[in-house]
Formats: structure tokens, C-alpha cells, sequence
């Protein structure tokens, strides 16, 4: 039996996630994951995912970040986010229907794997070399 703590929990299912992100949306994906956490604190979650699911349709990196957030946040256990096949396209919708108790909890949970975003995106994708743009 193996056991793990939670943040070890998060940052094995975000390590897995990012490197499983196809190599040509690397330079789209990064800047969102970037900005996410930003936008989660600056306008509240269900925003910040709205702000996504209006990318979503024209932009696979930010469709590829809601598909990575809602598997990790499906498997957190929060109440209110524990539907089976929850997804990109149920993720924000599902959101905004939470109760304000449930809201704070998927709050927290999405800041902290944003976090572990943010440090698998940055060990994990390829430097970028001063000079190219």
C-alpha cells in the first residue's frame, strides 16, 4: 500500500497531464497556464473558466488546459465537481452552478493545482532561447 498526500496526489496527476501535452501546443499552453492562477485571483473561477470555454473554440491550447483542469479537478473528490465525465465542456457550466461553500473549495483546489501547473510546465517544456520569436 502506498500512500501519498494530497499535493503529491496533485502533482503526479499534473506531471502526467502536461507531458502528455502534444509538443506544437507547448508555446500556446504555457502562456495560459501562466496567466490562469492570475485570473482565478483577480476574477474568480468561474471567470477565469469562462474567460477559457470562449477561447476553447478557436484555440486548442486553451481546450487542451479545461480538459487537464477538469480531470484533475474530477479526481479531487470536491463536492459538487464529482460527476462522472466531467470535461472541458462541462467544467465551466458545472462551475457556476456550485454552491458558495463548494465554490470556495473548487477555488482552492484549482489555485493549488495551478501551482503544480505552473512547475510542470516550467520543468518540463522547452526552454525558450533568448532571441527566438
Amino acid at each position: 500500500m502506498t500512500a501519498r498526500t494530497r499535493e503529491q496526489q496533485r502533482a503526479l496527476e499534473v506531471y502526467a497531464r502536461v507531458r502528455a501535452v502534444p509538443s506544437g501546443l507547448c508555446a500556446e499552453y504555457k502562456p495560459r497556464v501562466n496567466g490562469l492562477g492570475a485570473a482565478v485571483l483577480r476574477d474568480g473561477l468561474a471567470a477565469a473558466l469562462s474567460f477559457l470555454e470562449r477561447e476553447r473554440a478557436k484555440n486548442e491550447a486553451a481546450r487542451q488546459l479545461l480538459k487537464d483542469l477538469a480531470f484533475c479537478l474530477s479526481h479531487a473528490r470536491l463536492p459538487g465537481l464529482t460527476k462522472p465525465g466531467l470535461s472541458d465542456e462541462s467544467l465551466p457550466e458545472e462551475v457556476r452552478r456550485l454552491e458558495l461553500s463548494e465554490y470556495m473549495l473548487a477555488t482552492r483546489e484549482s489555485l493549488r493545482l495551478l501551482i503544480w501547473f505552473r512547475r510542470a510546465v516550467q520543468a518540463t517544456f522547452p526552454a525558450e532561447v533568448p532571441g527566438d520569436a
